[in-house]
């Protein structure tokens, strides 16, 4: 199965199932590597994005020189429409108030989208929800009227995104549940690992929706379940 491939294959699951299925491959459970609070989520319906991360860093309080917004605005947009597609922008708002200014709106998801960008993490602010590009997804901290001074300060470094850490390159995979990072050398394992889950949930779920469910019946479904293999 090519990257491609794997990428639509990942895309049929939410993101807690990716987390649960990268417990598998891990062999352990995990505390980092993925967003620890509620976003604002632009298009719940759309299903999961999965694509390589593309780092940015923004600001939005700080007045600039338009010589130098136009060379970092177009130094991120040439570097967001790089070869590794499908992208996620992952977007770190720096700013002491994080969300002052929307960096996404109609012109930012429409632009991302035609690089092939399918959507967005961040922490900062989004808006224009009636008028966004509607296949690209965006998970904000929250949304904000202005643009502001929003302007990339710097860009392919990492970036903290409430608590997950991105670095370029890295594989993400986002939902209105949040995100979760992972890197690539894990992707080949993710659909055995993910049949694993679901054939040992089934079990368990089997077992509680039959008529006399009770402990007695849980304890043996949970057992039977960890000899699944």
């Amino acid at each position: 199965m090519d990257v491609l491939a794997q990428f639509d294959y990942l895309k049929k699951y939410d993101t807690p199932t990716i987390c649960n299925a990268l417990e598998i491959v891990r062999g352990h459970r995990f505390t980092s590597g993925f967003t620890r609070r509620t976003f604002v989520t632009a298009f719940p319906s759309l299903p999961p994005i999965v694509g390589y991360a593309r780092t940015a860093s923004i600001r939005c309080s700080t007045p600039y020189e338009p010589a130098d917004r136009k060379r970092m605005q177009l130094g991120y947009y040439e570097y967001v429409a790089g070869d590794r597609r499908p992208s996620v922008a992952v977007i770190q708002d720096v700013d002491s108030q994080p969300g002052l200014g929307a960096f996404w709106g109609e012109v930012n998801t429409t632009i991302h989208f035609g690089l092939g960008c399918v959507g967005t993490v961040t922490n900062g602010s989004i808006r224009d929800l009636d008028a966004m590009q509607p296949g690209f997804q965006c998970l904000a901290g929250l949304l904000s009227p202005s643009h502001a001074w929003v302007n990339v300060v710097e860009f392919g470094r990492p970036v903290d995104v409430f608590g997950m850490v991105v670095r370029d390159g890295d594989l993400v995979h986002a939902d209105r549940h949040g995100a979760v990072v992972f890197r690539e050398s894990e992707l080949e394992a993710l659909p055995a690992a993910i049949d694993l889950m679901a054939r040992r949930e089934k079990v368990i779920l089997d077992a509680a929706r039959a008529p006399g469910f009770g402990f007695a019946q849980l304890k043996d479904a949970l057992a039977a379940a960890e000899q699944v293999r």
